[in-house]
């Protein structure tokens, strides 16, 4: 559009930007959760170190998490704490967009196929399907790099990083070591990403409801984002403890001759009982508290310098 001045000459408006969508806009969410994730997780990784030993070995590591750091400095040195770095920033920068970018998709077809107002009225039961839909196929692509972290992390002189360690279980144990911890990854991880993004999608509706979204300057929607992802986050890691603590167990050697997955499983949770599931669970609250938080604002913040702006909000 164009308007002319007092002296003759024509001015022109900038346009607007575009809005994106399809395969530009949920392109962007992935790029997004697989940033935030692999940043947080990779930025973690010490506290994930400390809670797996605690987790492996709580005879051993019994003072809490101050003390796990205290033990491991002591007997393997200060770079003991970034065992299993690189397995964890690439299995969750893959499994970040999977995850974040399946939850947009996941919940944009949920509106198509509910239609806006009931999607909106039972949002609830939308925010829960998507965000399991996501995490079955984000979980696909973590499942070998967490099983190459936690046996690096488990057993220390293993191999020397993520190719080393993910070369040798494949060279001597095949392919389907890779996948013995896919039932307690999916018990782990559904449960946990259901609740997170419940919970976040559930606390920011109720920010927002008192301080409307588009009242906020950038920065204070960024404060929303981590306040209401340290809530998701702590209310996550008490849903996915227990199965946390059987993945990082089923994950330090290989099974018996003969011993199928579920055997195991069955076998672990009799060992650890309910009290001994929670193994590790003030490192694991931190853990997964802190990097809820800075997720979801990371994520929010790189969405918005990507322009990926275009998704439907079905929060009230």
């Amino acid at each position: 559009m164009s308007s002319t001045t007092s002296t003759g000459a024509t001015k022109v408006e900038a346009a607007k930007p575009a809005q994106l969508s399809g395969a530009q806009l949920y392109s962007r969410f992935a790029l997004a959760g697989a940033i935030c994730c692999s940043v947080t997780h990779g930025a973690l990784t010490p506290v994930d170190v400390v809670k797996t030993r605690i987790q492996l070995d709580p005879a051993k590591y019994n003072n809490g998490m101050i003390g796990g750091f205290k033990k491991v400095i002591q007997s393997e040195g200060a770079g003991a704490l970034l065992t299993g770095v690189g397995p964890t920033f690439a299995g969750y920068f893959l499994q970040g967009a999977f995850k974040f970018g399946g939850y947009e998709l996941f919940k944009q077809q949920s509106i198509n196929l509910l239609g806006l107002e009931n999607a909106t009225n039972y949002r609830t039961g939308v925010y829960l399907a998507s965000s399991a839909l996501a995490e079955f196929f984000a979980d696909i692509a973590l499942c070998p790099l967490e099983a190459t972290r936690i046996r690096l992390v488990s057993e220390p002189t293993y191999a020397n990083g993520l190719i080393g360690g993910f070369g040798k279980i494949l060279k001597n144990e095949g392919i389907g070591a890779f996948y013995a911890g896919f039932g307690p990854i999916l018990f782990k991880q559904i449960p946990y990403t259901m609740a997170k993004f419940v919970v976040y999608e559930r606390v920011a509706e109720s920010i927002y409801s008192i301080y409307p979204k588009k009242s906020l300057s950038d920065g204070l929607q960024t404060c929303v984002n981590l306040s209401s992802g340290l809530v998701a986050g702590l209310a996550a890691a008490v849903v996915s403890q227990p199965a946390d603590t059987m993945l990082s167990k089923i994950n330090k050697t290989k099974g018996a001759p003969g011993e199928g997955t579920t055997t195991r499983l069955i076998k672990i949770a009799k060992e650890l009982g309910l009290k001994g599931s929670y193994s590790g669970i003030g490192a694991r609250l931190f853990m997964v508290g802190t990097l809820t938080a800075f997720q979801f604002a990371i994520y929010g913040d790189v969405k918005r310098v990507l322009g990926a702006t275009g998704g439907v909000e079905i929060g009230k």
